[in-house]
């Protein structure tokens, strides 16, 4: 539910701008006050599941997710949406680490692949069926209904984990020990860190990066602010995230393709749909047709994966998945054009997102070896927020790539579409006497 949220609005931003008249710039601005919010929570969930526990944490950010959809489907702004995204981020941001931390507790180390393979299914498919899903509904339905249809999801979720989940024995003793001091400059450090980047990531490509002033200081803010927070961190007897655990190899190298994992999925899971709607006329619907195969073919190796990581050394795993992901996209890169047809755009996002759950199950299950389970918080948490991180990085490079070489082309167009060149003469009288 949440993670589908991450990209379903992508295709309908069009619709919700000219609903609620606000231009294209201004109903961006539905994505970056989600991501920002979330992203600032998801690093603190950890530190939150301590401080009032981790089942009361969970039901709250439902709650609050499921109550704030339903006010985004009902706002009657831009300037309301866009404040009941931010309470909708605020809960989303603590569910993924919560879930995470509860199966890490659940299951045994070496039925951690199973259980995490299944839980990628949803992680990983979301945002590859978000577009296609969004599609539907805004071309079928109403904009609004990409929000509504968290509702009854949220309900059913809230009923469940009253019943089904409960604090771990270590989490409990942890807490009866006292809560944990709050580290107020810990925390105003972090999300001035991280709500500054994630603007700046979000807005760089459309305020024209470091030819901006403001885009130029709030990311000199974020990365101070970042640097002082890493150190202030380090040393503090109860920091609001442990960064001591990346001194632990595995975690290390884990999050580094868990950051891998992000990019590519979140950048190309935002990027494609827009050529294919802007480029090649695709209707929503359609785009999100094209985008399906991607999240088929991670359906179908996130079981095989899972039987793998228990017997396969994790490392090798993530190498291959790198690798062939790596290739798939250099694969999508050169065979991309505006001559694609419908069947070439499903299949090269097909190949693209094979590799991924080689990726995202192995980094998941090495992430814990080697550290202590009352750790396992912090993990979820960190594991969820690198992957998010990564995802707006990558959508701000490949966004910016294209935009780049949008430029390019225009003004070699521009200096060579001239009266004087017969090519673009025999161009125009081509197209003339096709009008004729």
């Amino acid at each position: 539910m949440e993670v589908l949220d991450t990209s379903i609005a992508n295709v309908s931003l069009p619709h919700i701008a000219s609903n609620l008249a606000a231009s294209r710039e201004e109903s961006t601005w539905v994505l970056t006050s989600y991501l920002v919010s979330n992203a600032i929570i998801l690093p603190m969930s950890a530190w939150l599941q301590r401080l009032i526990g981790r089942k009361r944490f969970y039901m709250t950010c439902v709650a609050l997710f499921t109550c704030s959809s339903f006010l985004c489907g009902l706002a009657p702004s831009l300037g309301m949406l866009v404040f009941f995204r931010v309470l909708q981020g605020v809960g989303g941001g603590g569910l993924q680490p919560s879930e995470q931390a509860i199966l890490a507790d659940t299951f045994a180390p070496e039925k951690r692949g199973v259980a995490f393979s299944v839980y990628g299914m949803a992680v990983v498919v979301a945002p590859a069926l978000g577009p296609t899903l969004g599609g539907w509904i805004t071309d079928n339905f109403s904009w609004r209904w990409i929000f509504y249809i968290n509702v009854p999801i949220g309900i059913i979720s809230l009923l469940l984990t009253s019943r089904m989940v409960e604090d771990p024995p270590y989490l409990q003793k942890i807490r009866a020990m006292g809560r944990p001091r709050i580290d107020y400059i810990g925390l105003s450090l972090i999300v001035l860190a991280i709500g500054s980047l994630q603007i700046v990531l979000d807005k760089g490509q459309e305020a024209d990066w470091f030819n901006s002033t403001w885009i130029t200081v709030l990311l000199a803010i974020a990365l101070y602010a970042f640097v002082v927070w890493v150190v202030w961190e380090w040393f503090h007897p109860e920091p609001i995230v442990d960064v001591r655990l990346f001194k632990n190899r595995n975690f290390a190298t884990a999050m580094c393709f868990t950051f891998v994992l992000g990019t590519v999925l979140f950048g190309t899971t935002v990027v494609i749909p827009q050529f294919l709607q802007l480029l090649l006329g695709y209707p929503a619907t359609k785009a999100g047709e094209a985008m399906a195969g991607g999240g088929l073919a991670m359906l179908l190796m996130m079981p095989i994966a899972g039987q793998l990581v228990s017997r396969v050394d994790p490392r090798a795993m993530m190498a291959v998945g790198f690798f062939s992901t790596a290739a798939a996209m250099y694969y999508m890169m050169t065979h991309i054009s505006l001559q694609m047809d419908f069947r070439t755009a499903a299949m090269l996002r097909t190949y693209q997102a094979m590799g991924l759950p080689l990726i995202f199950l192995p980094s998941n299950t090495l992430a814990y070896v080697g550290i202590p389970r009352e750790k396992g918080n912090q993990i979820a948490s960190m594991n969820s927020f690198i992957r998010n991180v990564g995802g707006s990085i990558g959508i701000a490079l490949i966004s910016s790539s294209i935009t780049r070489q949008v430029a390019r082309h225009q003004s070699y167009l521009v200096a060579h579409a001239t009266p004087g060149n017969s090519h673009f003469e025999q161009m125009v009288n081509g197209i003339a006497q096709t009008l004729a």
